[in-house]
Parts: C-alpha cells; sequence; structure tokens
C-alpha cells in the first residue's frame, strides 16, 4: 500500500456475545429516543449486564425519563472507530427502556455507575436487549 493509499476495509457482522463484550469495554455511549415526535440521542455512561440490558443513569426532568416510564423502545449504540486505521467496530441495542425501582438494584447501581456529569443522577434506567447488532470494521490489503 502506497502512503495516501486508503486501505481497503471490509465490514463483518459481530455474534451478540462478542457485540455485548465490546460494548462492556468502553464507558461512554448514545441514548437515542423520541422526543417531541422528532429523533433526540444524549451521551451517557453505561453499564452492560451479564444478559446484555444496558444500564444508564439520568436525572429528575431528563427527556428519556418520561419514555422509560412508558416503557417504550429506545436503542443505545456505541462504537471504538480509528479514522487513521479505518477500523474499529459498532454496536446497537434495542429494547424497551424502563426504570429500575428495586431498592437493592437501585443502590448497586448508584454504587457501580458515577455520573459524569455534575447533576444529580438520582434515576436508573434499564434498557431491554431484545435486538443486539453490531459489526467490525477489518482493514486488508489495498486491492484485495
Amino acid at each position: 500500500m502506497t502512503a495516501g493509499t486508503p486501505q481497503r476495509v471490509r465490514m463483518v457482522e459481530l455474534g451478540r456475545d462478542e457485540a455485548l463484550k465490546l460494548l462492556a469495554e468502553v464507558p461512554l455511549g448514545r441514548v437515542v429516543f423520541s422526543h417531541q415526535a422528532l429523533p433526540a440521542i444524549r451521551p451517557v455512561n453505561h453499564l452492560v449486564e451479564p444478559n446484555g440490558d444496558i444500564i444508564i443513569r439520568t436525572h429528575t426532568g431528563a427527556a428519556l425519563l418520561g419514555r422509560a416510564a412508558r416503557s417504550e423502545v429506545v436503542a443505545y449504540e456505541a462504537d471504538d472507530l480509528d479514522p487513521a486505521t479505518r477500523t474499529g467496530w459498532s454496536v446497537v441495542v434495542t429494547g424497551a427502556a424502563g426504570p429500575v425501582t428495586d431498592p437493592g438494584e437501585l443502590a448497586r447501581y448508584r454504587t457501580q455507575l458515577t455520573a459524569w456529569v455534575g447533576t444529580e443522577m438520582e434515576h436508573v434506567v434499564r434498557i431491554r436487549a431484545d435486538i443486539v447488532t453490531g459489526y467490525r470494521l477489518v482493514g486488508g490489503e489495498a486491492g484485495s
């Protein structure tokens, strides 16, 4: 490959287990939901449960909280992409979001998942991993 010639990259579909493992290795993602009949995207930090469910924290008044109270379907996406090599991966989890109300779970998640922003994040939301899709961008030789 010569300088300035981009390498060929192919997209490889990931299995559920590998996709969730990759998702668990990064601290941040984006939750996608409907807000006032339009798509809304918010960056959040997360935990991935062994069954694949995504756990996030949010604050009172957050647009997502109203959706979660009605168990609406949302998407959660995270990735790790290298623009220099054009390689990496992307994972999307789609499922119903709902509030976590069990006191024991709330206490555990509040300890394990520290908010990145300086506001009180007193609510915990679980996104069920109903559909998990993921792709890895794999580099190869130019012209292959």
